[in-house]
């Protein structure tokens, strides 16, 4: 059975590092990202982070909502 987390996630693309850290919220985190917001490249960019991040596959992590905004809610699916 498996079962899966919801996590928000503040985007800031075209930053000069990427990272992923929680802020205040245990599930409101923030994620700087290098790549810019064209073509889904920041999109694809925030799912590799959090897939390492949580130790999962990249398929397992799916964007909800805010595909096209910079407040996203994550979903990530664990076995």
């Amino acid at each position: 059975m498996s079962k899966a987390k919801i996590i928000q996630v503040k985007v800031k693309p075209n930053a000069r590092k990427s990272s992923l850290h929680p802020l205040n919220d245990i599930n409101l985190w923030q994620a700087e990202l290098k790549s810019p917001p064209v073509d889904g490249k920041a999109n694809k960019e925030l799912i590799i982070l959090i897939a390492e991040h949580f130790g999962c596959r990249k398929s397992a992590v799916t964007i909800k909502s805010g595909v096209s905004g910079r407040m996203k809610l994550i979903q990530i699916k664990s076995a």
